[in-house]
């Protein structure tokens, strides 16, 4: 396990090196691969831990040296954003209930619950949109959000919203800001930049969440 994480966290710190590697030896399979694990991030509650924010920045600056097709990434990556948020809701819609029935698991248990479901109540249909930007969220809450009986066509609408922002806004930031040279020498830092900045909200949640009398965390 901690060989595992020891290689997800040296590939996520040098993922503009590795997606260059993919893209030299496997070429369009490279977008089949990236289309796959953004479909899994958000369209699959067990996999929050794969890349995402990092992962688009990384893939618009290769977009900027020519390595990659910046047509081909805003077309299919948001695609694959908006069909795993909507999987993920129909997940949630027909095993959401059974799947957090324990409330003990490592993934569905009752904190895990209560953070997308007090972010969910809070923001309401806009939580679709909003939690694009925020790690862990951006898998959970569509789960929830078909487990607190949100239709489809009051979600597609917010989840088209987001998936298109959020591929839209990670990949032109790496485009445009990427290949400039201080950010370039410095592409470890920025990466691990990028993942704290992603992190601050949740981080602020848990934060309140202990700020909170006992009593009101069990009510």
């Amino acid at each position: 396990m901690i060989e595992y994480l020891t290689f997800a966290l040296e590939f996520i710190r040098h993922i503009d090196v590795h997606l260059t590697q993919f893209v030299n030896a496997y070429g369009v399979w490279v977008y089949a691969l990236i289309t796959l694990i953004i479909f899994c991030e958000v369209g699959l509650v067990v996999a929050p831990f794969l890349p995402g924010d990092s992962m688009l920045f990384a893939i618009g600056a290769l977009c900027a040296v020519g390595a990659m097709d910046l047509s081909i990434v805003l077309t299919a990556f948001p695609v694959a954003a908006i069909l795993g948020d909507n999987f993920n809701r129909f997940l949630g819609a027909k095993i959401g209930h059974r799947a957090f029935a324990k409330g003990t698991g490592r993934i569905f248990n009752k904190k895990n619950y209560d953070k997308a479901h007090g972010f969910f109540e809070k923001f309401g249909p806009k939580a679709v949109t909003i939690c694009r930007f925020m790690p862990f969220f951006r898998t959970y809450v569509p789960f929830v959000a078909g487990m607190s009986g949100m239709q489809f066509k009051t979600f597609l609408p917010w989840s088209v919203l987001g998936g298109t922002g959020w591929v839209f806004v990670c990949t032109l930031a790496g485009y445009f800001l990427g290949n400039i040279p201080f950010i370039k020498e410095h592409f470890e830092l920025v990466i691990l930049f990028i993942i704290c900045v992603s992190a601050i909200p949740a981080l602020i949640e848990w934060i309140k969440h202990r700020r909170q009398p006992a009593h009101e965390q069990t009510n």
